[in-house]
């Protein structure tokens, strides 16, 4: 056989539908907007939003107390916090302020509407996945904590109470006692009354800017990075292994990488919001002048303990629920 027909052999093998197939296993293909059922897509993503919050609240928990003491005077770490918290408060304090941050469900959909318009926009300009991840993660970001800022604040000094009270500007009154289902609501509208009392509305977007310094990048970084992992392990796995259980390692890596980049201003903004301070700059030279270049990394370990498993739940939560919320007639155009 010549060279020639064996190239046209060749091509014509590639054209056959086997051919077709195996190429789509090797490549991981992503769910865009346009092939979504709405309905779908977004009455699971309220479940799946949910179940992600309540899984790492107590995570973060740990890290708001670890990123705002100073030094180790309450805690030595990320397990001496959740033993301690554990003994004094019981597992209703690791769900400090919870009930408040439930609210962010709102901000968690608005975030994912986002990032998935914004790509099918960008798509019209370049079909760089990267470039697309990039712009639509920190605009999603933006959106989204243009909304979460006032709920942090709250959920933030309801997080402080108990044994953190004393890092706090506020504190609740002594007949608002903690461990009682009724006052739960309580609690959170003792909280907003003080801060409005001291701050006005102005203080329920106190940290805007560090909030959003730090969650603008970790988005855009996020992504990007996720979708780099994803397709470097999918051609080093099997053609047949399952998309998804590479995703769903793709998602601890690109969450790990994330927060490690983006951790100093995170301390800057718990320390801003719980604070009451009004500078970024002033915070974060104040943080280097008392701890260091190590303060900068307070609550970085709480923060990637927390960040893996969220990105598991996350990125196989969300694959699924894009799966699960895929027109029907796409269904048989899809390895997973």
């Amino acid at each position: 056989m010549t060279t020639g027909s064996t190239l046209t052999s060749k091509k014509s093998d590639e054209g056959t539908p086997a051919a077709v197939r195996m190429q789509q296993k090797r490549n991981i293909q992503i769910i865009e907007w346009e092939d979504l059922d709405k309905r779908k897509f977004y009455s699971f993503g309220v479940f799946m939003t949910m179940t992600i919050r309540a899984t790492v609240y107590p995570a973060t928990l740990i890290r708001t107390r670890l990123q705002v003491q100073r030094g180790k005077s309450l805690y030595s770490g990320t397990f001496d916090a959740f033993f301690k918290i554990l003994r004094a408060e019981g597992v209703r304090g690791l769900y400090r302020g919870f009930m408040v941050n439930t609210f962010t469900l709102i901000s968690g959909q608005a975030y994912i509407t986002t990032y998935e318009l914004v790509r099918k926009y960008v798509s019209q300009y370049s079909e760089d996945n990267t470039v697309k991840s990039l712009v639509a993660g920190g605009s999603a970001s933006l959106v989204a904590q243009s909304i979460t800022v006032p709920i942090d604040v709250v959920s933030q000094q309801l997080m402080m109470q108990g044994q953190g009270e004393h890092l706090t500007r506020f504190r609740l009154n002594s007949n608002t006692e903690p461990g009682k289902s009724k006052k739960v609501f309580g609690q959170t509208r003792n909280i907003v009354a003080q801060i409005f009392a001291v701050d006005g509305f102005r203080g329920f977007y106190r940290g805007y800017v560090a909030s959003l310094l730090t969650y603008i990048p970790n988005s855009a970084v996020w992504w990007p990075f996720y979708h780099f992992y994803a397709e470097q392990l999918s051609k080093l796995a099997p053609s047949d292994c399952p998309h998804l259980l590479l995703q769903a390692i793709a998602g601890p890596l690109a969450a790990a990488t994330a927060s490690t980049v983006t951790n100093p201003m995170d301390v800057v903004r718990a320390r801003v919001q719980v604070e009451g301070r009004s500078s970024v700059i002033d915070t974060f030279r104040q943080l280097i002048k008392e701890e260091g270049c190590w303060g900068l990394t307070k609550g970085l370990s709480a923060r990637i303990i927390s960040s893996g498993p969220t990105a598991i739940v996350m990125v196989v939560g969300y694959e699924s629920l894009k799966k699960l919320s895929l027109r029907p007639e796409l269904l048989d155009s899809r390895h997973w």
